[in-house]
């Protein structure tokens, strides 16, 4: 891996990257079906020393039987007492017995047990019994005398075996290790199975999946940090797929954004000249707006106009291309003085009716500077639309006026021009796609849909159709703090 990074000159893990072996993906997983296959083993244990317990007191008894049947057959009476003993320690029993239609007979004996502990009828012998008794010898066992009885066969005969129960918990806990150590080796090779499957098919894919993610986020721009998708078909393949394309767009977007930067800079700077050679030309214009000849006063107002729409245009490329817009600097202003300072903003003229209809004692809370930014880009635009229609026959009024609802202020600029096109209405807000003229940048909108979002409100488009076109500026009140209506109630007390 470290050749690979040299090689394509890739930058190292940092050591918060690299996740230590005890934390790690794989050494969980390892732990984990350990564990997993040691409970599924416990689970399967405890009925199969119960069966092995029950196996071998059914061969003792069966044994037993096997010697019974011998000495029926043959003299019982006649066996020594060395025999009998011989008998009973080949088999590990104290007893030795047989029934035949009710009548019991002592076939073998030694040293006959005071007491029985432990009844064992083989002939009726469940799960849970099994599973109690084995416990029971287990843990208890080692000292008690066990009676075991039942059928040894098919001719009907019981036989009854009496023992102590020392040998066959020697056994249970031979067995036991045995299983234990068969439990813990199948574990451990079932783990690393698992472990070698599960970390070629998902933990190596997943810190593949992680290093391609830091290594991105070091250099985005560099396309040699996208992640090629291997060919699979499951989720890490599918999300390998959409990483690769997520990562693909956004180096896309960087790149797009960069350049944008870069264009923006330039184009700020080539506008800044730009106005200044146009400031000098409009002081040039305005004296030939003084000359007496004919053929100058009929060009010399167009020009004028023209002049006064580059020079907007470069003011708004310039404010637009600013970092941010100050945070507005809100204050209870009034705004029917503020309306009427932008008559000779606008250049209200060609028979334009201004109309300022805002109550004289309204008041909303915004930054004045910043509001009146907003209403002048509305105004000119509205004029503009009002001027740029020779032929329109009606009339030529631009209103704005003003309501309040509880503690939200409404302002709407309402103009009678000829309304928006289809195509500005769609960007209408978007810089330089949503100009409502032709030649316009759509800056204006753009910059006071800002400038409004900055006050917590809305800039909408209540309506533009032919004769009737509504701008409306939505801004609530700031909310009072409650320490500071505390402190006034107490003043007032």
């Amino acid at each position: 891996m470290t050749e690979n990074r040299q090689q394509q000159n890739l930058p190292e893990e940092p050591a918060a990257a690299i996740v230590p072996v005890a934390r790690s993906l794989s050494a969980k997983l390892l732990l984990l079906t350990a564990i997993f296959v040691l409970l599924a083993e416990t689970f399967i244990f405890l009925p199969s020393i119960a069966s092995y317990r029950t196996s071998w007191l059914r061969d003792r008894l069966s044994t037993a039987a096997a010697v019974s049947i011998v000495l029926v057959h043959g003299d019982p009476a006649g066996l020594s007492r060395e025999a009998q003993d011989d008998v009973l320690t080949a088999i590990g029993a104290h007893a030795i017995a047989m029934s035949d239609s009710g009548v019991s007979r002592l076939l073998v004996v030694a040293d006959m047990p005071p007491q029985v502990d432990t009844h064992i009828d083989m002939a009726d012998i469940s799960l849970l019994s099994e599973i109690s008794g084995a416990l029971d010898t287990l843990l208890n066992g080692g000292a008690q005398m066990l009676r075991i009885h039942g059928p040894a066969g098919e001719d009907g005969h019981q036989f009854e075996l009496i023992m102590p129960d020392k040998t066959l918990r020697t056994a249970m806990l031979i067995y036991a290790r045995n299983v234990a150590l068969l439990s813990l080796l199948i574990s451990g090779f079932a783990a690393i199975l698992v472990y070698a499957a599960m970390d070629r098919i998902m933990v190596r894919p997943m810190r593949r999946l992680a290093r391609s993610i830091f290594l991105f986020s070091q250099a985005p721009e560099d396309p040699m940090r996208i992640i090629v998708p291997e060919k699979r078909s499951d989720e890490i393949g599918f999300t390998e797929q959409e990483l690769s394309q997520m990562q693909a767009r956004l180096q896309k977007m960087l790149a797009e954004r960069r350049h944008l930067a870069d264009l923006g800079l330039a184009v700020s700077k080539i506008n800044h000249d730009m106005r200044n050679m146009l400031a000098s030309a409009q002081l040039i214009s305005d004296r030939l707006g003084t000359s007496k000849d004919p053929m100058v006063q009929s060009f010399a107002p167009r020009l004028l106009r023209t002049l006064d729409r580059a020079i907007s245009y470069s003011e708004d490329v310039l404010a637009y291309g600013r970092t941010q817009e100050p945070t507005p600097t809100r204050q209870l202003i009034r705004l029917h003085p503020l309306v009427e300072d932008l008559r000779d903003g606008v250049n209200v003229e060609n028979g334009v009716e201004f109309i300022n209809a805002v109550p004289l004692d309204f008041e909303i809370d915004a930054d004045p500077e910043q509001l009146f930014r907003v209403l002048t880009n509305l105004t000119r635009n509205a004029v503009q639309a009002l001027t740029s229609e020779k032929e329109h026959t009606g009339s030529r009024r631009l209103t704005i006026s003003a309501r309040r609802q509880g503690a939200v202020s409404q302002i709407t600029v309402n103009d009678t021009g000829p309304g928006l096109p289809p195509k500005a209405r769609t960007n209408l807000f978007s810089a330089f796609h949503g100009a409502a003229r032709q030649g316009g940048s759509g800056l204006g909108l753009a910059i006071s849909h800002e400038l409004v979002r900055a006050h917590g409100g809305t800039l909408e488009l209540a309506g533009s159709e032919s004769g009737n076109t509504s701008f409306v500026i939505t801004i609530a009140d700031r909310p009072l703090a409650f320490k500071g209506l505390q402190q006034g109630a107490r003043q007032r007390i």
